[in-house]
């Protein structure tokens, strides 16, 4: 599966865009001024999407990889 099919799968699972995403990751302090977290670590991010928005590990680490830079 294409990188961009992992992000169309999560669109229409979750109604939520990376962007989406990012921002509830800011709130909860995964993210920084843009920036991931220095002091989170990438399964804490992983299990709260898992956990929250019913994500498979390969889905969270596609969103996961959004709050990298990663847009291919």
């Amino acid at each position: 599966m294409s990188f961009q099919a992992y992000i169309d799968n999560i669109k229409t699972k979750t109604g939520k865009s990376p962007e989406d995403f990012k921002k509830i990751a800011a709130q909860k302090g995964f993210i920084i001024e843009g920036n991931l977290n220095p002091n989170v670590k990438a399964t804490e991010i992983t299990n709260w999407l898992k956990e929250e928005f019913e994500l498979g590990h390969g889905h969270a680490m596609a969103i996961y990889a959004t709050f990298k830079g990663k847009t291919k």
